[in-house]
């Protein structure tokens, strides 16, 4: 079993990066293998409705010139999905967006069933805002949510400040176990219950 996850993050080894290398690991020593894609800085264009995708029955998007098809065929042979962006005016990065956007309303019916979970990664405020947008492809693509013990946020600004976060990191450990757990209920209908780590509340004032 493997779960691809995306970074969009535009810088590569920042706190997006590390809060979802704590779910791969976490993931590992579960027996769940995992891929992180990084979107980088490449642009990504935006859907233009053209419907192209549907009326043909392409399975992909009809524009081939950038990374969403590439993407979409890595989720198609995985079996869920965890998206990770940094945080932006209380959004998540536009380029995520569009990918998502893309690549669900043209293969989406291939993702069906298969587990999804988002992470935000901010300096303060407006994370809740950028999690539930990018839930909110997956909700309607019939994807089951794996939730963690707090919506999935860990807050720092420069690289390295979220791992000093623990409960965030704390939160994308238990979302792995619990990705894990229901990844093996799926595929061989076994596996009790994950055991959860004593909880390690947090506030702003460290």
């Amino acid at each position: 079993m493997k779960v691809l996850m995306i970074n969009a993050s535009p810088r590569f080894n920042g706190n997006t990066q590390m809060a979802l290398e704590q779910i791969a690991a976490t993931l590992a020593t579960e027996g769940i293998d995992s891929e992180i894609v990084p979107l980088g800085t490449r642009p990504v264009r935006s859907c233009i409705a053209c419907n192209k995708c549907q009326e043909q029955g392409l399975g992909r998007c009809i524009f081939d010139d950038d990374v969403c098809n590439k993407i979409s065929a890595r989720m198609d042979q995985a079996d869920a999905i965890i998206v990770g962006s940094p945080v932006y005016y209380g959004q998540p990065n536009g380029g995520l967006l569009s990918l998502m956007q893309r690549m669900l309303y043209s293969a989406g019916a291939k993702f069906a069933g298969k587990p999804a979970a988002a992470v935000a990664i901010c300096r303060r405020g407006g994370a809740s805002v950028a999690y539930q947008m990018m839930l909110m492809p997956f909700e309607m693509m019939n994807m089951p949510i794996v939730t963690s013990q707090y919506w999935n946020i860990a807050y720092g600004l420069e690289a390295g400040e979220a791992v000093k976060d623990m409960e965030g990191m704390q939160t994308m450990r238990t979302l792995a176990r619990n990705m894990a757990w229901l990844l093996r209920k799926i595929h061989t209908g076994q596996g009790s219950a994950p055991q959860h780590e004593p909880w390690q509340p947090m506030h702003f004032i460290r």
